[in-house]
């Protein structure tokens, strides 16, 4: 069978100046992972099971600094809607692309827990209730909303072919759990009785409803994997999304566990508890054996020659949704083992973020992330 190296039009190609102007016209939605990892890092911080000297103080720095960086990239959207609907409609049509509008929703509800968890440290607890209240209502709203479109799109525009299965495909179905997760934070602030019971369960409904389409997707990437072979080198970093669905319903459960006794009757309460340890305890270990997977497959890409691209946020918020789920079965279980594990993964989680936050800085001030893609280069070979 003959390959052919696809070939560009014999056209100028755009100079050095030309490639550092920035532009909003290629801001695309994944740049919202960049207030999600930036987020979970104070949150995941306020979460650890043991106490840090200055920890405190830092997470409350970091959640400032993801509220910063939510104000500007929702602006920074919003203008590209505004002056380039066309490349904004083409990247609801790219199956590539699509995906990563799951991130926006994600991106509200991280920067609103974080209010409550640090933030109020600074605004006071009232403030933070009522922007927790707006940041969740509004990204609960659009998690349950790209849960349908983004599918519903893949299924009559995108059509996209056999083998061909990404975790960015978990992108807007794990958005739900988020909100599973992050709601509890707000059930205590309603008064007892129906209202509390409601936001409880509707939070246990996204666990579910998130829980199940991952279970659907999952097993389509690891057929990808296997039959297909290791994924394009920019695109490895992706694989640690699939950390996201299972640290972050390992977080939701134990947080569910914690507001139940104010919301259900005993009963409930106390089976929400134990299945907190039931469901947690073998899906942290699944998370674990994927995290092995992945950083062995990241490494055989980086001595190929992995470059940094913007795919390298995929460390971050994922492994914070291991750390928040690690602490939680610390809390339920009492035992030391899930302490150091947390501690271990929020060093790993910090780190990720310091490297990816920095090459970030980096491309920005060289114009290099918001340029145009470079065309492709005439080719001069075939392998056949």
């Amino acid at each position: 069978m003959a390959i052919f190296l696809r070939t560009a039009p014999r056209t100028a190609l755009p100079s050095p100046a030309a490639l550092r102007l920035p532009s909003l016209r290629h801001l695309g939605p994944n740049w919202y992972a960049t207030v999600m990892g930036t987020a979970i890092v104070a949150t995941a911080g306020a979460a650890l099971p043991v106490h840090v000297p200055g920890l405190r103080a830092v997470c409350v720095v970091v959640w400032a600094l993801s509220a910063v960086l939510l104000a500007v990239v929702l602006t920074a959207r919003a203008g590209h809607w505004v002056l380039h609907r066309d490349q904004a409609r083409a990247h609801l049509l790219d199956p590539a692309v699509a995906p990563f509008h799951g991130c926006m929703a994600m991106a509200l509800l991280a920067v609103g827990a974080g209010t409550m968890v640090a933030g109020q440290d600074v605004i006071g607890h009232r403030a933070a209730v009522a922007v927790d209240t707006v940041l969740f209502t509004a990204g609960t709203l659009a998690a349950l909303g790209v849960a349908v479109v983004i599918p519903y799109l893949m299924v009559v525009r995108h059509r996209p072919a056999r083998g061909t299965a990404s975790p960015v495909w978990l992108l807007p179905l794990v958005a739900p759990m988020v909100s599973a997760a992050v709601g509890p934070l707000l059930v205590p602030e309603l008064a007892p009785g129906q209202g509390r019971e409601a936001l409880l369960l509707a939070c246990y409904a996204m666990f579910g409803l998130s829980l199940l389409a991952t279970l659907v997707v999952l097993p389509l990437v690891f057929a990808r994997l296997v039959h297909e072979g290791p994924l394009p080198l920019a695109l490895t970093p992706t694989l640690f999304l699939v950390l996201g669905p299972l640290g972050q319903s390992t977080t939701a459960v134990n947080q569910l566990a914690d507001a139940a006794p104010g919301a259900v009757g005993a009963p409930y309460a106390s089976a929400f508890g134990a299945f907190a340890v039931l469901y947690g305890v073998p899906v942290m270990g699944f998370a674990l054996l994927w995290l092995a997977l992945s950083a062995a497959l990241v490494v055989r890409a980086a001595r190929r020659g992995m470059r940094f691209t913007m795919t390298w946020w995929g460390f971050t918020f994922p492994v914070g949704t291991c750390v928040t789920g690690a602490a939680g079965l610390a809390r339920h279980t009492g035992l030391d083992a899930f302490t150091w594990l947390a501690v271990a993964l929020y060093a790993l989680l910090v780190t990720a973020w310091a490297v990816a936050g920095t090459r970030t800085a980096a491309g920005l001030f060289s114009g290099t992330l918001l340029a145009a893609p470079r065309p492709l280069r005439p080719a001069t070979a075939r392998t056949t």
